[in-house]
């Protein structure tokens, strides 16, 4: 069985979206894979009710406890690691990572960043693509490196600016393609792993 650990910080509206699809699309059946668990490093996370409706294990590793990056980190690859993960999902996981953790696992740890990389990598996507003027905007699911938003490109949306946006209404059609191609780049990835 290929476990899949995602990691949270907030709503987990990604993360439902990719324990949604894997029940729609009977994940277990056709790549021989679930939701092992969802981790939080904040205790408040509202995705972790979710998750725990959903019957999925869950558990907090609260950054604030630790004096360090190094720490936390450590920490919490020794939570990932009981649950023995095949692939490590970062969706809403508000925490940049140290390289350490990233090279742990390298090559099967992935994000979803709301803008188009490499355009725009970093927070306030949305109103940073607005004061450059463009025309379009989106999202990308992309191989977590120890590069900032940086790593190998699996999927992207694009969506449309559109006269009179403001930040939160393009980042609300932007979410609304990140539930779309967050699950499906995991699936594709799934065979390979």
């Amino acid at each position: 069985m290929k476990n899949i650990v995602i990691l949270i910080s907030g709503g987990g509206s990604n993360m439902a979206a990719i324990v949604r699809a894997a029940e729609r699309d009977d994940w277990r059946r056709t790549h021989d894979a679930r939701i092992a668990a969802v981790i939080s490093n904040r205790p408040e996370a509202q995705g972790l009710a979710f998750a725990r409706d959903e019957l999925i294990a869950t558990e907090v590793v609260d950054h604030k406890q630790f004096h360090s990056r190094e720490a936390f980190d450590e920490e919490l690859a020794r939570r990932v690691d009981v649950h023995q993960p095949s692939l490590v999902a970062l969706a809403g996981f508000m925490r940049i990572l140290t390289p350490a953790f990233v090279a742990r696992y390298s090559g099967r740890m992935l994000n979803i960043h709301p803008s188009l990389l490499p355009a725009f990598p970093g927070l306030h996507t949305h109103q940073r693509a607005l004061d450059a003027g463009c025309k379009v905007a989106g999202c990308t699911v992309h191989q977590v490196t120890a590069e900032l938003d940086y790593g190998p490109i699996l999927e992207q949306a694009v969506v449309p600016v559109l006269e009179g946006d403001t930040a939160e209404a393009l980042a609300a059609r932007v979410l609304t393609q990140e539930h779309v191609i967050y699950p499906r780049a995991i699936a594709r990835l799934l065979p390979s792993l």
